[in-house]
C-alpha cells in the first residue's frame, strides 16, 4: 500500500467519473483510513494478510506432520476450556487448554505410536467453563464436519481428517468474461421428495447446467446450517460443509467436476449474521452474549432473529477472512456471492428505509463503517491471494462504488445483483393490463446502473419462488398450469399468453439488464408452484422442496418450449457475447406501438409487447448496412410458437436514417409478443420466438450472423398485433 495517508490513491478517477460524489470526499477518506491502518496492523502484528487469513490451518483441530494434534481456540469469556471426546471417554477435564494472550488457549496432543490421538470420525466437544462455573459443552467454530443423528435434535462435530482426502484433478476455469449463472440448492436439486445429494448434483444435475448453456453455478446452503427450511441463511458451522448431502469429499469431487466441464464454481456466503444456535452454533460459545458479535440490542437482528458480528474485533476479521480463504483453497470454490450485504452496510440494516437514491443516505453516522470496511479487506484479499475469483454483493440500497475498486475507495466487488428488475417484472404482472405496460419505464429499469460497475441481471431468483410470493410462470399461468400444460389439449389464451412473455422476459432481461445473467434453477422452464422446505408448518413435506427437471423430458408437456429457449439463449449469448460487451442503445422505445429496439454486441434486438397488434413492413434503425437472416426466433415450433416467420427470408438494409441511427432495416412481418434477431450473413441460423397474450398471433424474433461478417449485428423483434399495420416512423 502506498503511504500512510487517508487519501485512497485513486480516488480521483472515481470523483471524475461521478462529481457528485465530491461532496462526500472526507466520506471516502475515512473510510479508507479505517482499511489502510487495519491492513497496517495485520502486517505489523499477524506477519501479513497471508498468514493472518491462513489461521484455518492452525485454530480449530489440527493435525500436525508427526501425527500430533494442536488446538486453538478464541474465548475471551471462558473461566477454562477443555477437549472431550470419543478419544478420552468423554472426560471433561482430562485434556486442558493453555490460556494465552487476548482470549486465546491452545492445547497440544502428542501422538500415539506415530497416529493421531483422535481418529479420524470420532466425536469431539469444546468444553467451555463459564464465568459463572457452569460447563457447556460446544462445536468449535472451526469445526470442518458437523453431522445430526435422525434420533438427535442438535449437530455433533466429527472430527474429519481421512487418511486420504479428495484430490483435485482439474484446474480452475479462467476467469468469465460473461457470466450466466445458474443459482442452486442442492437439496432440491431432484424430482424425489427428499434431501438430494451432491453426488446426485455431480453427475445429473452438473450436465444439465452444462447443456443449458449456464458457465457458472451458485450454489446456496452449503455452509452447515442446522434449520433445513432457512435455505441455509442461518448458519451455525461456517467452516463445514452441509452433511445432509454428502462428505467434504463429495463436494470437493462435485466441485472439480464442475470445472472439468469449464463451469466456475460460486459460493454463496453469509457473513453477514449467524443463527442463534448455541449448542450447535456460535452463539454464546463462550458463555457471554458477546464474543463473535456485539451484545445486547446491537448483536440481535430484529426481522432475522438472528445474531450480528463485530466487524470491528480482531479475531472476528481473523475468523471471517480465513473462512472465505478456506473455501478458496480447500475446496476450490471460484468466487463469492456475499448475502444481505445491504444489512451489513447500515445500523438500520435496511430495516423500513426505502433507498430513493440520494447520495446522503450511503454517507453519514448511519453507516456501518466498520461491516464497509471488512468487505474491503475481503475484497483486498481474493484479489491479491486469489485474483481468478469473483465476488457479487447483494445490495438493494444502491451504494455509490460497491463495486470499484477498494484503491477508488469503492467496496471492491466484480458484481452487484440488479435487484430492482425482478421487482419491477412483478409489480407490472400484478399491477398492470398488458396494454398499460410502459415501454419507458422497462427499459429505464433494464439500463438504470452506475456506470462501470458491473450488474447481474435477473427476472427473478429463489425469492421469488419461495412460499408466499410466485415465480413469473405462475403469476402468468396460475391454476392453469395444473390443467393446460398438455400438448394434447388446447392452446389456451393463458397458457399462450404465459409461455410467450415468459420467453420476452427473460431475453430482454437477459440482452439489456446488465453485464450477467442469473436463473434460479427450475424457472428456466418455468417449474410449477413453489419452493417450501420441510416444517411444522407443512407437516415435515418435501413435496414442494425438489425440482421436477423431468417436466421438460416430457415430449407432451410444454416445459420443453421454455427449457429450449432458455438453452438457445444463452447459447447465442455465448456465441456473441452481449453480457461482456458495453451497455446497449437503445433506439426505440415506443409506447404506443409497445416496442422496444436496441442494439448491442453487434446485434440488434426488437420486442413487440403489444397484446394484439402486429405489423407488416416495421422499420428499425441500426448502425451497419448489410444482410439479415434469422437467427433466433421465438415464434419457432420447438419454443412453442406459432411458426409464422419464414427463416430463409433475407433482409437487406436501407441508407435511411431512422431513430437516430444512420441505416435501418424493414422486417415484414413483426407478430405481436415475438422478438426477432436478424443478423448479417446466411450462415449459421439458429431461432427463438414468443407468443401473444389472449390466443391473439404473436411477433416474432429473429437472429442470423456469419463469420465472414467483419462486424456482426442481430436483429431480435418481438411484437404482437392482431391487425397488420405500417408503424410510424417516430422513435419515441
Amino acid at each position: 500500500m502506498a503511504a500512510a495517508s487517508t487519501e485512497p490513491p485513486r480516488l480521483k478517477q472515481l470523483l471524475q467519473r461521478d462529481p457528485y460524489l465530491e461532496p462526500f470526499r472526507t466520506d471516502f477518506q475515512r473510510r479508507y483510513s479505517l482499511f489502510y491502518n487495519h491492513l497496517k496492523n495485520i502486517e505489523e502484528s499477524e506477519g501479513g494478510l497471508d498468514k493472518f487469513t491462513k489461521s484455518y490451518k492452525t485454530f480449530g483441530v489440527n493435525q500436525l506432520a508427526d501425527g500430533g494434534i494442536y488446538c486453538k481456540e478464541w474465548a475471551p469469556g471462558a473461566e477454562a476450556v477443555f477437549l472431550a471426546g470419543d478419544f478420552n471417554g468423554w472426560n471433561p477435564s482430562s485434556h486442558p487448554y493453555k490460556k494465552l494472550e487476548y482470549g486465546k488457549w491452545e492445547l497440544f496432543i502428542p501422538p500415539e505410536d506415530g497416529q493421531s490421538p483422535v481418529p479420524h470420525g470420532s466425536k469431539l466437544k469444546v468444553v467451555i467453563r463459564a464465568q459463572n462455573g457452569a460447563l457447556l459443552y460446544r462445536i468449535s467454530p472451526w469445526a470442518r464436519y458437523v453431522v445430526r443423528d435422525e434420533d438427535k435434535v442438535n449437530y455433533d462435530w466429527v472430527h474429519w481428517n481421512p487418511p486420504q482426502s479428495y484430490i483435485h484433478k482439474n484446474p480452475s476455469p479462467k476467469r468469465l468474461k460473461s457470466l450466466r449463472i445458474y443459482e442452486s440448492h442442492v437439496g432440491i436439486a431432484s424430482p424425489e421428495g427428499k434431501v438430494a445429494s451432491y453426488k446426485n448434483f455431480t453427475y445429473n444435475v452438473l450436465p444439465r447446467i452444462k447443456d443449458l448453456g449456464y458457465n457458472c453455478v451458485q450454489l446456496m446452503a452449503i455452509m452447515e446450517h442446522a434449520y433445513y427450511a432457512s435455505f441455509g441463511y442461518q448458519v451455525t458451522s461456517f467452516f463445514a460443509a452441509s452433511s445432509r448431502y454428502g462428505t467434504p469429499d463429495d463436494l470437493k469431487e462435485m466441485i472439480d467436476v464442475a470445472h472439468s466441464m469449464g463451469i466456475t464454481v460460486l459460493l454463496d456466503v453469509v457473513h453477514s449474521h449467524a443463527s442463534k444456535n448455541s449448542e450447535d452454533g456460535l452463539n454464546q460459545f463462550d458463555g457471554t452474549d458477546s464474543c463473535f458479535f456485539h451484545s445486547g440490542y446491537r448483536g440481535n437482528h430484529q426481522l432475522w432473529d438472528s445474531r450480528l458480528f463485530d466487524y470491528a474485533n480482531w479475531e472476528v476479521l481473523r475468523f471471517l477472512l480465513s473462512n472465505l480463504r478456506m473455501w478458496i483453497e480447500d475446496y476450490r470454490f471460484d468466487g463469492f456471492r456475499f448475502d444481505g450485504v445491504t444489512s451489513m452496510l447500515y445500523h438500520h440494516h435496511g430495516i423500513g428505509t426505502g433507498f430513493s437514491g440520494d447520495y446522503n443516505e450511503y454517507f453519514g453516522l448511519h453507516v456501518d463503517e466498520d461491516a464497509l470496511c471488512y468487505l474491503m479487506l475481503a475484497n483486498h484479499m481474493i484479489n491479491t491471494l486469489h485474483p481468478e475469483c469473483i465476488t457479487i454483493a447483494e445490495d438493494v440500497s444502491g451504494m455509490p462504488a460497491l463495486c470499484r475498486p477498494v484503491a477508488e475507495g469503492g467496496g471492491g466487488f466484480d458484481y452487484r445483483l440488479a435487484m430492482a428488475i425482478p421487482d419491477k417484472w412483478i409489480q407490472i404482472i400484478k399491477e398492470l393490463k398488458d396494454e398499460d405496460w410502459n415501454m419507458g419505464n422497462i427499459v429505464h429499469t433494464l439500463t438504470n446502473r452506475r456506470c462501470e460497475e458491473k450488474y447481474i441481471a435477473y427476472a427473478e431468483s429463489h425469492d421469488q419462488a419461495l412460499v408466499g410470493d410466485k415465480t413469473l410462470a405462475f403469476r402468468l399461468m396460475d391454476a392453469e398450469m395444473y390443467t393446460n400444460m398438455s400438448v394434447l389439449m388446447p392452446l389456451t389464451p393463458i397458457i399462450d399468453r404465459g409461455i410467450q412473455l415468459h420467453k420476452m422476459i427473460r431475453l430482454i432481461t437477459h440482452a439489456l439488464g446488465g453485464e450477467s445473467y442469473l436463473n434460479f434453477m427450475g424457472n428456466e422452464f418455468g417449474h410449477p408452484e413453489w419452493l417450501d422446505f420441510p416444517r411444522i408448518g407443512n407437516n415435515e413435506s418435501y413435496h414442494y422442496a425438489r425440482r421436477q427437471f423431468n417436466l421438460t423430458e416430457d415430449d407432451l408437456l410444454r416445459y420443453k418450449f421454455l427449457n429450449a429457449f432458455d438453452r438457445d439463449m444463452n447459447k447465442l449469448e455465448e456465441r456473441f457475447g452481449w453480457l461482456a460487451s458495453p451497455q446497449a442503445y437503445v433506439s426505440e422505445k415506443h409506447e404506443s406501438n409497445k416496442v422496444i429496439a436496441f442494439e448491442r454486441a453487434g446485434l440488434i434486438f426488437i420486442f413487440n409487447f403489444h397484446p394484439y397488434q402486429s405489423y407488416v413492413d416495421y422499420r428499425v434503425g441500426i448502425e451497419t448496412p448489410g444482410k439479415y437472416k434469422i437467427l433466433l426466433d421465438s415464434d419457432a415450433g420447438e419454443y412453442g410458437g406459432h411458426q409464422r416467420l419464414d427463416h430463409s427470408t433475407e433482409y437487406f438494409s436501407e441508407a435511411y436514417p431512422h431513430n437516430y441511427r444512420p441505416n435501418s432495416i424493414m422486417l415484414q412481418p413483426t407478430p405481436q409478443r415475438t422478438p426477432l434477431a436478424p443478423n448479417k450473413g446466411v450462415h449459421s441460423k439458429q431461432s427463438c420466438s414468443c407468443a401473444s397474450q389472449h390466443g391473439h398471433p404473436k411477433v416474432k424474433f429473429s437472429v442470423t450472423t456469419t463469420e465472414e461478417a467483419s462486424h456482426k449485428e442481430v436483429l431480435i423483434h418481438c411484437t404482437s398485433t392482431k391487425y397488420n399495420k405500417t408503424c410510424s416512423k417516430e422513435a419515441f
